[in-house]
């Protein structure tokens, strides 16, 4: 069994998560190639060796080809350069995406972390998704390090990805929209369910883009795993600490025993929790669902059903991620009359999805894409985006949703 643990004691960043991953036997070349197939211009990448506090890391680095006069680079989080004359939307990032190399899963792995970061983003600033600058993950140096991090990890194909509780260092950070206190808010939003601390270093050690990769992948946080090493690569941060090396450690190894012949690649485990209620006031069902997706429930539904004495009632089912059944768990007692929830473990096998914008002659509109194995299953117009233009054109949406399918097939 393949194991990759990734040590976060000085945090994490994207350049410093490539640089471990090609200090553990990545092949750059490769890498670049993966990389040029996004084609988007103006940039260049290279690596070298440098010393950090000591220890000898590999130093990822994305140059960007500034045109004359196009504005200034500031440091930004984790000593990053931010660049103040270009940063691409979502769709610009997904469209290029799409045109990578990455494989089909790659793809819709790498789509999906940019949606997340935006919905982080778009959380916090209090802006709609479409119309969000992501000033952390819409430079360029993120996009590259995102692509370039689902690249490796296809590359490496381990079975387990364990990461240790991530240093985030401390104090304050400038960034696009302000002095922030550390972590930033991007970064806290994306740290659900991983375990963090700060050694009180005075500094950004983990970026939102770090946070954003290292959650995606890990299947378990904790200390390093039984494993036989095999090799272990540094990467360097920008960072001079005084008091640590600002490096991340990456050690790949072997665990005891056959890799695992999981169901399939597509498929994971999900907890299902349940209970009936007959005796609840009925407006308060709507704050428990509200809650309970927020809190990040994949699915709740009620159903009616017919209980002791003949009453009727309530069953209410609730799908998470196994991680999520305490919260689950707690917030139904808190908020409903329950005093019993049962649960099961379920495995549950998801096409990839992507969104897909498709131009109509009322608008554009977006698709939720469904595929396996690289084939279309599925293509559904987004509702918001049909109530949208049906209210702005006056037109009911049956007849948008017709227009949008018809310009799906066509594209």
């Amino acid at each position: 069994m393949k194991i990759l643990y990734f040590d976060c004691f000085a945090g994490a960043a994207g350049d410093m998560i490539l640089g471990a991953l090609l200090d553990a036997g990545l092949p750059f070349d490769e890498l670049k190639v993966a990389l040029g197939s996004l084609a988007v211009e103006g940039w260049d990448v290279s690596v070298d060796r440098v010393v950090k506090t000591g220890v000898t890391a590999t130093k990822f680095r994305v140059h960007e080809h500034v045109k004359p006069g196009a504005g200034s680079r500031e440091p930004g989080a984790g000593g990053h350069h931010h660049h103040h004359h270009h940063h691409h939307s979502l769709e610009q990032i997904y469209s290029a995406i799409g045109r990578s190399a990455l494989s089909e899963t790659g793809k819709s792995r790498a789509i999906g972390m940019f949606r997340r970061m935006g919905e982080a983003e778009s959380a916090i600033h209090g802006v709609p998704i479409d119309q969000i600058h992501l000033h952390e993950v819409g430079a360029l140096d993120s996009i590259i390090d995102i692509v370039g991090a689902v690249f490796a990890l296809e590359w490496f194909n381990p079975d387990r990805i364990v990461v240790s509780p991530m240093n985030v260092g401390g104090g304050m950070v400038t960034s696009a929209h302000g002095v922030f206190p550390v972590p930033a808010p991007a970064t806290l939003a994306l740290l659900k369910n991983a375990p963090v601390y700060s050694s009180g270093i005075q500094a950004e050690l983990l970026t939102p883009t770090g946070a954003l990769i290292l959650t995606e992948y890990a299947s378990e946080f904790g200390p390093v795993p039984a494993m036989t090493i095999d090799r272990v690569g540094y990467g360097a941060g920008d960072r001079e600490l005084k008091e640590t090396p600002n490096v991340l450690r990456v050690v790949v190894g072997e665990a005891e025993g056959p890799r695992p012949q999981a169901p399939s690649p597509k498929s994971h485990t999900a907890v299902v929790l349940e209970c009936e209620i007959d005796d609840m006031n009925p407006q308060i069902f709507g704050a428990l669902m509200d809650q309970l997706y927020a809190a990040g429930a994949l699915e709740v539904f009620y159903s009616a059903v017919q209980m002791k004495k003949n009453r009727p009632g309530t069953l209410m089912t609730i799908v998470a991620r196994p991680e999520q059944r305490d919260t689950m768990t707690e917030i139904v007692f808190r908020e409903s009359t329950t005093i019993g929830v049962r649960y099961q473990e379920l495995v549950r096998e998801c096409l990839d999805r992507e969104m897909v914008t498709v131009t109509t002659p009322i608008g554009p509109v977006r698709f939720k894409v469904a595929r396996r194995d690289g084939r279309v299953r599925n293509a559904q117009p987004e509702f918001d985006d049909l109530a949208k233009l049906s209210q702005e054109r006056g037109i009911p949406i049956k007849d948008v949703q017709a227009l949008a399918h018809k310009a799906w097939l066509e594209k």
